[in-house]
């Protein structure tokens, strides 16, 4: 082995832990987590709408009769002959 082998094998090894730790970065990790938490899914609106049925008697006029019945952003769904309607629903 030549004396320049371990110079460069030394500053590829560097380069690539360091590049590997930047990719790390656990408060950009725990961000993404909180924001694909923070959305509603169809079946917790669902949820929800059996839920407010259940306490008023009857289906919801509109999605923001929902409030206070699940958390998340549900901004993105809608109320269609009592069902919801939105992303991932059938």
């Amino acid at each position: 082995m030549r004396l320049l082998h371990i110079p460069v094998t030394a500053a590829v090894t560097l380069s690539i832990a360091g590049f590997s730790y930047s990719q790390f970065d656990a408060r950009e990790l725990e961000r993404k987590a909180q924001v694909v938490a923070d959305k509603a899914t169809c079946r917790a609106v669902n949820s929800a709408i059996v839920a407010y049925v259940g306490i008023n008697g009857n289906d919801p006029k509109a999605i923001t009769d929902l409030n206070g019945y699940l958390d998340g952003d549900i901004s993105s769904y809608r109320v269609v002959r009592g069902r919801a309607a939105g992303p991932g629903c059938a």
